[in-house]
């Protein structure tokens, strides 16, 4: 062997040891933007990761997989439903194992609060797409938010519900800190405008059985009833008790958030559906020619059986959301610079414009009122009132 060479080995492997010298992996390694998507892939809330995700990758595919001139990488991970032990543990690995850049995803409140505080220690920011209690953005400093909060969607419809002939409300809810912030929001907001709730039901997040619940709706016949159930298989299971019972024709005015009546699950749905009234941030049928665009381009990925839902429209942001941050920093991320940027940013979305609340972290957007019509043959929410740049009302302002 060449002594010359020798040598020279032997001094780049010491250089490589001391950290003097990259390899041409890690260099690659250095180049990259690792992003960790922590969502619940399999399990009951399958299909909400999936209407995220194709967000996600419907934004890369219109805006390239490259920014600042340094490629971005996904690591996708999948809690399985309402794990928030398994959450933190898939975040404790991407900080210290992938050393991710951002975290984001997070279909479910448990599993957003559960990641919180790696976040905080790691100085991770953390984007959140979905989960919509109101306390989420309180828990890091390190969090924000594009998607909505159950208050902030909920007390507009609770006000338009008393103003519109509404007097008595039965309220059913998911048992988790979602279900709990629609009823309060609900429940303050309606009563602080003349209105009573003549009863209230929590009901399990995991595995429900809504027979009873609906039956008690029927027992008591209230004038209206308030729903909130996680958006996925159970609005479908849900609606169908209340066809089952007689209530969707009985004359009950039904009122909830537009997690019930998800634009993926209404052709599910049917003509049960028809004339619910809900409130929420985004429609399948928002008339804007940014969302026509949007939806052309989503049925154009993923095929006219599956609707984007405001979870697509949750991931699709919550990549705005970041490209915009790396594009701002010069692709150097810094924790602290970057929530910097996040704090005012406004984003054109396809539900309207929306900004990040510079005090709380949290989204401020419109809020639609709906009501479930058919249109040319299909079951969509048609908008027809909206209130403009809604804060959470969970938060002081």
């Amino acid at each position: 062997m060449d002594k010359g060479r020798f040598a020279s080995g032997l001094a780049i492997a010491a250089a490589l040891a001391l950290g003097l010298v990259a390899p041409s992996g890690a260099a690659r390694a250095e180049d990259t933007i690792k992003i960790g998507l922590i969502l619940s892939y399999s399990g009951p809330f399958a299909e909400n990761a999936r209407q995220i995700d194709n967000g996600v990758k419907l934004y890369m595919q219109q805006h390239g997989d490259s920014v600042a001139g340094r490629k971005l990488e996904i690591l996708r991970r999948d809690t399985t439903g309402v794990a928030p032990d398994v959450a933190k543990r898939l975040a404790q690995e991407l900080v210290t194992r992938d050393k991710v850049d951002f975290l984001t995803g997070f279909v479910l409140t448990p599993n957003a609060l559960a990641v919180a505080d790696i976040a905080t220690e790691a100085k991770v920011p953390m984007v959140i797409m979905n989960a919509a209690t109101s306390i989420i953005t309180t828990k890091s400093l390190y969090i924000a938010r594009v998607s909505f909060t159950l208050p902030q969607v909920t007390e507009p419809l609770a006000q338009w519900g008393a103003k519109n002939g509404i007097k008595q409300v039965y309220i059913m809810t998911s048992d988790y800190g979602p279900g709990h912030d629609a009823e309060e929001a609900f429940d303050k907001a309606f009563t602080a405008a003349g209105g009573q709730v003549v009863g209230k039901v929590r009901m399990p997040v995991k595995n429900p059985d809504f027979a009873a619940y609906v039956q008690k709706v029927s027992d008591l016949k209230p004038q209206a009833v308030f729903l909130f159930v996680p958006s996925g298989e159970q609005p479908t299971a849900l609606m169908k008790t209340f066809a089952e019972q007689g209530l969707t024709r009985s004359g009950l005015k039904i009122l909830a958030t537009g997690d019930v009546t998800d634009d993926d699950a209404l052709p599910a749905m049917g003509d049960a559906a028809l004339g619910i009234i809900t409130s929420h941030h985004y429609s399948y049928a928002h008339d804007s020619m940014l969302n026509k665009a949007y939806v052309k381009a989503y049925e154009a990925a993923y095929g006219p059986d599956i609707r984007p839902n405001f979870m697509s429209v949750g991931g699709y942001d919550g990549m705005a959301a970041i490209y915009k941050v790396i594009e701002a920093l010069k692709g150097k991320i810094d924790a602290d610079k970057a929530m910097a940027v996040l704090k005012g940013m406004k984003i054109d979305s396809p539900r309207g414009a929306i900004e990040i609340d510079p005090a709380t972290r949290d989204v401020i957007q419109t809020v639609y009122i709906r009501r479930v019509e058919k249109v040319d043959g299909k079951v969509v929410n048609i908008e027809f009132d909206k209130i403009p740049e809604v804060k959470d009302p969970g938060k002081p302002h």
